[in-house]
């Protein structure tokens, strides 16, 4: 897909949200999703995805409609509000950009998640308590980093996050997000980055890399490189008490660093995070046999800003 190039929006590789830690933050409540001079194509990708392989990007358990309703609700108002511009809600349904989105509010095809989903450019997974934990049982979800919805729907927070080196089942990071999913308050939702880097510009990756091809193009220095920022939410719904999780995702070559009055810091940053990783930890992040070819690319930037 085609995205526009607006500035970038947020640069959580400078070091202040480190991978592989928890790192929430405080959110206001008014700053729950954003949207960009790119709705138009996220809406129409989860469009397109809703129509030619919806059983994979939309998952939905009966006993959450309730609170899935909550949150269509909850989201409807919210986007109303904070981009009047954009959104405008008549009895039954929202406009969007004056017409070229409309979404039927009562949508009797769509679980009610989904059709919330329909308003953003987030992806929404709901979390539900239950004596295993906190568990995943609804979800529209059609930009995933290397995860397949279908493989975690229904299970536990520590079973979904088993694959993740340091968060899996018995990890002291499990407790203490379990923690944090029952202390969350409905006043107070909060904010998480993530950030990775890909081979391509696809907003669809639902699978995980092996390690043993060649994922940033040939020779001795990496190319074909994106960054891919992951902005999340945690937000609990006052009235059901189960937890609505947002995912934004952000896309930008990495030689836009180049360009960027910052971009030699941004670079050193990325790299040398990237240099503590963990055997686990480069595995997972499918960086196996091409940490070396990101570092020279990573180099070449901070080279190009001393020319």
């Amino acid at each position: 897909m085609v995205l526009l190039s607006p500035p970038i929006a947020h640069t959580p590789y400078d070091g202040s949200s480190k991978p592989f830690n928890i790192g929430v933050r405080p959110l206001d409540i008014k700053d729950w999703v954003e949207v960009d001079n790119n709705l138009s194509a996220y809406l129409n990708e989860k469009a397109r995805h809703y129509r030619d392989d919806r059983q994979q990007v939309i998952v939905s358990e009966e006993t959450s409609v309730e609170a899935q309703s909550e949150v269509l609700h909850l989201l409807s108002e919210h986007v109303c509000k904070c981009y009047p511009d954009i959104y405008r809600q008549t009895e039954s349904s929202i406009d969007i950009l004056d017409g070229q989105f409309h979404v039927a509010l009562n949508d009797q095809s769509l679980p009610p998640l989904a059709i919330a989903a329909q308003l953003v450019q987030e992806d929404l997974v709901l979390m539900s308590p239950s004596p295993d934990g906190w568990r995943l049982v609804a979800a529209s979800l059609c930009f995933p980093s290397a995860w397949n919805l279908l493989e975690k729907f229904g299970h536990p927070l520590h079973k979904v996050h088993g694959p993740v080196p340091g968060f899996g089942t018995g990890t002291r990071n499990a407790s203490v997000i379990d923690r944090m999913f029952d202390n969350l308050r409905p006043e107070q939702p909060v904010l998480r980055w993530n950030w990775s880097l890909h081979e391509d510009g696809q907003l669809h990756h639902p699978t995980s890399h092996s390690g043993s091809e060649s994922r940033f193009g040939n020779g001795d220095i990496g190319g074909h490189v994106f960054l891919r920022v992951e902005r999340q939410t945690l937000r609990k719904l006052p009235k059901t008490g189960d937890i609505v999780f947002t995912v934004r995702i952000y896309l930008d070559p990495l030689e836009v660093l180049e360009k960027m009055p910052d971009g030699a810091q941004l670079a050193a940053a990325i790299d040398e995070q990237l240099s503590v990783f963990s055997s686990e930890q480069e595995s997972y992040k499918g960086l196996v046999g091409e940490r070396q070819r990101l570092s020279e690319r990573l180099n070449c930037i901070i080279a190009s800003h001393r020319a």
